[in-house]
């Protein structure tokens, strides 16, 4: 399973139709995300994926946490948020 890095310029679709592919083959899905663009955008992907999935019997629930995300040595507290097929 691929971690999905989404910054404030991903488009939403795409991500989704990769939200949705995962869930099908993995059960879940893994987007990190620093800043709120980005989380904007991912939330907008979680929804559409939602969507997506909705016809084929599958929903979907999403789980927030804070993760730390090291760039150029530096680490930064950003958001992680776990998307599963829900029980």
């Amino acid at each position: 399973m691929e971690v999905l890095k989404i910054s404030s310029n991903s488009n939403p679709n795409s991500i989704a139709g990769v939200i949705a592919e995962q869930i099908k083959e993995y059960k879940k899905c893994e987007l990190r995300m620093i800043g709120a663009g980005a989380i904007n955008q991912s939330m907008k992907a979680i929804i559409i994926a939602k969507g997506y999935l909705a016809p084929m019997g599958i929903n979907i629930v999403c789980v927030p946490s804070f993760t730390d995300i090291v760039i150029d040595d530096n680490t930064i507290t950003g958001i992680k948020l776990v998307v599963k097929v829900e029980n």
